[in-house]
C-alpha cells in the first residue's frame, strides 16, 4: 500500500442473516425473479437439462457467511466512502453523482449524458449537466431488471430481463420521453442469472449474456453464451459458448476482439474457482462452463470424462468468488501511458467467501498479442472489517480521459483523474 494513498471514512455494513442460505438456492438469493418456463428457438441452442444443485456449507460454516444485498436507498453524500478509497500516486477520486440507488451499469453518450441502470429496482436514469450542475432525471421506470445498456446513433438501448427495448432520439427528448420500442424478446426468464448486460460491437451488432439458470447444471437451451443479433432483433445467434454468467465486455481497440468477464460456480470452494477475463477470436468457442472452470479444473459433479482442453483457457484469472463484472478498454490519454490500451475491470466482491475479496477496480495490463501481462489494484478501500461500504459495478471512460465508477452498493457514480484537481459540479 506504499503506492497508493489515502483518499476516504465511515463504515457501512449490511448482512443477511445466515438462515437466507438455507431458504433458498445461493443464485435464487440474488435475483428474485419467477422462472416462466419460455421456449426458445431451436436453432439458436444447445442440448438442455434439468439444472442441478451444489451442497451449500454446514451449518457451521454457514454462521461465517453473508448474503449481501444492497440498501434500499442510496447513501447520502456527505456519508459516501470516498476518504477510504485508495488510489495509485497522482490519481484523485470525487463524487460525480449520487442518490442513485442500486446504480450498476453506466453508458455515456458523445453529447455528456450519462445513462444509469440498475438491476433490483425498475429505472433508469439519464444525469445531464444544467446550468454548470448535474442534475438526475428519471427516463423510464416500471421495468424488469433493467441491468444492461447500450447507445448508438441517438438510441439508448435497454436490456430487461427477458427483452431489449429501445428509446429513439432519447437525449432530444429526457423531459419526455418516447414510448420504448421493444427489439427482441427471445430471452429465458430464469431467477439465476437473469439479468442482461448488452453492448453493440466494431460490426454494429448488439452483444447480449445469456446466463446459465443454475450455480452448476447442464445448461438449459439457449443459456450460458453470449448471443449476437442485429440491431432489429434479427439475425439472433450464439456468438461465445460456455459462458456461465458474463456481465461484462468490451472490444480491443485494434484489433477488435471481444474480451468479456465470466462469474465462476458458487459452493465449490473459497478458493476455487476464480472468475475470469476471456478473449473471443473466433464465433463459436466453448469456454468451459459446466465442465471445466479458470481453465484448468475440472468441475467434481460436471467434469467428469472431460478435459479443460477441450475448452479456451482465460487470459486472466480475477480471483475466486471476486464477481467481476463491468470491463473497459482504457482509449483516454489523461492517464499516464503504462494504462493506455488495457483494461479497467469492476470486481463486485465475493458474497459466499468467509473472508471477502474483490470489491475493487483493478487493471489489465495487456501484452501487444493481446494476452494479459498482468492484473493490479487500481481503486480499492471498498473492503472494511470484512463488510462491504461500497461495491463497484461498471466503468466507463470519459472523453477528457478521467474513468467513471459506479457502485450499486452506496448508490453514486465516482470519478476517477489523473494531475491537478478540478472545480467539479454536483
Amino acid at each position: 500500500m506504499s503506492k497508493h494513498r489515502r483518499v476516504c471514512d465511515g463504515r457501512i455494513g449490511l448482512a443477511v442473516v445466515a438462515s437466507v442460505l438455507w431458504a433458498v438456492t445461493p443464485s435464487a438469493a440474488q435475483d428474485g425473479a419467477k422462472p416462466a418456463g419460455k421456449q426458445i428457438p431451436h436453432e439458436i441452442h444447445q442440448k438442455s437439462s434439468v439444472p442441478g444443485r451444489a451442497d451449500i456449507p454446514n451449518a457451521e460454516v454457514a454462521k461465517q457467511l453473508r448474503g449481501i444485498a444492497p440498501p434500499p436507498i442510496a447513501t447520502p453524500l456527505e456519508k459516501l466512502p470516498l476518504p477510504q478509497m485508495r488510489l495509485p500516486n497522482g490519481f484523485r477520486a470525487e463524487v460525480y453523482v449520487s442518490g442513485i440507488a442500486n446504480a450498476r451499469t453506466i453508458r455515456l453518450t458523445e453529447r455528456g449524458t450519462l445513462f444509469v441502470s440498475n438491476r433490483v429496482l425498475d429505472k433508469v436514469y439519464a444525469v445531464v449537466d444544467r446550468n454548470g450542475k448535474r442534475e438526475t432525471k428519471v427516463i423510464a421506470s416500471g421495468l424488469d431488471r433493467p441491468n444492461g445498456l447500450a447507445f448508438h446513433n441517438g438510441t439508448l438501448y435497454i436490456a430487461e430481463g427477458t427483452r431489449i427495448i429501445k428509446f429513439e432520439k432519447i437525449e432530444d427528448n429526457l423531459d419526455k420521453p418516447p414510448q420504448p420500442v421493444v427489439v427482441y424478446s427471445d430471452l429465458p426468464n430464469t431467477s439465476s442469472h437473469g439479468w442482461r448486460y448488452i453492448g453493440i460491437g466494431p460490426d454494429g451488432k448488439l452483444y447480449i449474456n445469456v446466463g446459465a439458470p443454475c450455480n452448476i447444471c447442464e445448461p438449459l437451451q439457449g443459456t450460458a453464451q453470449i448471443r449476437r443479433l442485429n440491431l432489429d432483433g434479427t439475425g439472433a445467434e450464439p456468438f461465445a459458448l460456455g459462458v456461465r454468467n458474463s456481465v461484462g465486455f468490451d472490444w480491443h481497440p485494434a484489433n477488435k476482439q471481444l474480451y468479456f468477464t465470466d462469474n465462476g460456480r458458487d459452493w465449490l470452494s473459497e478458493d476455487l474457482p476464480e472468475d475470469e477475463l476471456n478473449r473471443v477470436t473466433a464465433r463459436g468457442q466453448h469456454f468451459g462452463f459446466p465442465y471445466c472452470h479458470q481453465g484448468d479444473f475440472t468441475d467434481r459433479e460436471m467434469g467428469w470424462g472431460r478435459s479443460c482442453d477441450e475448452f479456451v483457457k482465460p487470459v486472466a484469472k480475477l480471483g475466486p468468488h471476486s464477481a467481476a463484472l463491468g470491463m473497459r478498454f482504457y482509449t483516454g490519454r489523461m492517464f499516464p501511458q503504462q494504462y493506455r490500451g488495457g483494461i479497467f475491470i469492476a470486481r463486485h466482491g465475493s458474497w459466499n467467501r468467509t473472508k471477502k475479496i474483490g470489491g475493487d477496480v483493478v487493471y489489465a495490463a495487456l501484452n501487444r498479442d493481446g494476452s494479459v501481462r498482468s492484473v493490479k489494484p487500481f481503486l480499492t478501500g471498498f473492503l472494511q472489517n470484512n463488510d462491504w461500504i461500497g461495491r463497484p459495478v461498471d466503468v466507463e471512460v470519459m472523453r477528457d480521459g478521467s474513468l467513471l465508477v459506479s457502485d450499486d452498493f452506496a448508490g453514486a457514480v465516482y470519478r476517477i483523474s489523473y494531475g491537478a484537481p478540478r472545480t467539479a459540479s454536483r
